[in-house]
C-alpha cells in the first residue's frame, strides 16, 4: 500500500509541471493584439494580451482612460488569464473577474454577465484588416454599373464642409451618366468602415470594400460600384 501511495505522489509530481506547461502553451497562443467591442461594435477598446506573468494572472496593456469611459470594468483591469479550455477572463485586484469571455467561433468570444451588455472580444486575426481611413479614401474613383464601364467620375477631397469636421467635399466631374447626376451628391464620409455619399437633398448611397472594391448596398437589382481609375 505504501508503494503504491508513493507511487502515486510521484506520477502527480510529474504531472503537475506537465499540466502547468500545457496551460502556459495554451495561454502563450493567445497572446497579442485583441479588441472589446460592444454589439454595436460603435465602442471599442484594443488591447495586448502578454504572456508575461503580472499580479493574479498576465500582463494586459492597453488605453485605461479610453478604454474605460466606454467599457468601464476596465478601470479595473490589471491582468487576463485562461480559464478552462475556451473561457478568457479579464481580472481586477484580487483576482476579481470583470469579463469572461467564451468562445463562439474561431477568434471571437463573447461575455454577458449580470449588470453588464453584451461584450465581445475579438483577436487581431477575426477582425480582419483594419477600416479604410478618410485620408486612404481621396481622390477619384470611377462609378460603374454593373459590367459596364465606368459611368462618372467623382473626386473625394478632404475639404471639411459645412456640417461637420467629418464631413468632406465631393466633386462629380462632367460628363456622368444621368443616375449619378440625379442623385446629385455632394460630400462624403467615413461611417463604421462604410463609404457614405450623401446628396444635397439629403439622401445617401452607402458602400462597403470587398476586394479593393467598393459595392454599393443594399445591392438592389441595379449594382454600383467605386474603383479606382
Amino acid at each position: 500500500m505504501r508503494d503504491i501511495l508513493r507511487l502515486a505522489a510521484v506520477c502527480g509530481a510529474a504531472l503537475a509541471p506537465m499540466e502547468a506547461l500545457a496551460q502556459s502553451d495554451a495561454e502563450k497562443a493567445l497572446a497579442g493584439a485583441w479588441e472589446v467591442s460592444n454589439a454595436e461594435h460603435d465602442k471599442t477598446c484594443p488591447l495586448t494580451f502578454k504572456a508575461e506573468t503580472a499580479p493574479g494572472g498576465l500582463k494586459l496593456e492597453f488605453d485605461r482612460a479610453a478604454c474605460g469611459a466606454n467599457f468601464p470594468p476596465l478601470k479595473e483591469a490589471n491582468a487576463w488569464s485562461l480559464f478552462g479550455d475556451n473561457a478568457v477572463r479579464i481580472l481586477g485586484a484580487k483576482g476579481k473577474v470583470l469579463y469572461e469571455f467564451t468562445e463562439v467561433e474561431g477568434g471571437t468570444y463573447e461575455s454577458l454577465r449580470p449588470g453588464q451588455p453584451l461584450t465581445f472580444l475579438q483577436s487581431a486575426a477575426a477582425l480582419g484588416p483594419p477600416p479604410a481611413t478618410a485620408e486612404q479614401m481621396t481622390g477619384d474613383w470611377s462609378v460603374v454599373r454593373g459590367a459596364s464601364d465606368p459611368i462618372c467620375t467623382l473626386t473625394l477631397a478632404m475639404t471639411a464642409t459645412a456640417a461637420g469636421k467629418d464631413e468632406y467635399a465631393l466633386k462629380v466631374q462632367p460628363g456622368c451618366d444621368a443616375a449619378v447626376v440625379g442623385f446629385g451628391p455632394v460630400s462624403w464620409h467615413m461611417e463604421n468602415g462604410e463609404l457614405v455619399l450623401k446628396s444635397g437633398r439629403g439622401p445617401t448611397w452607402r458602400f462597403e470594400e470587398n476586394d479593393g472594391t467598393w459595392e454599393r448596398v443594399p445591392e438592389g437589382t441595379d449594382p454600383i460600384m467605386l474603383v479606382r481609375p
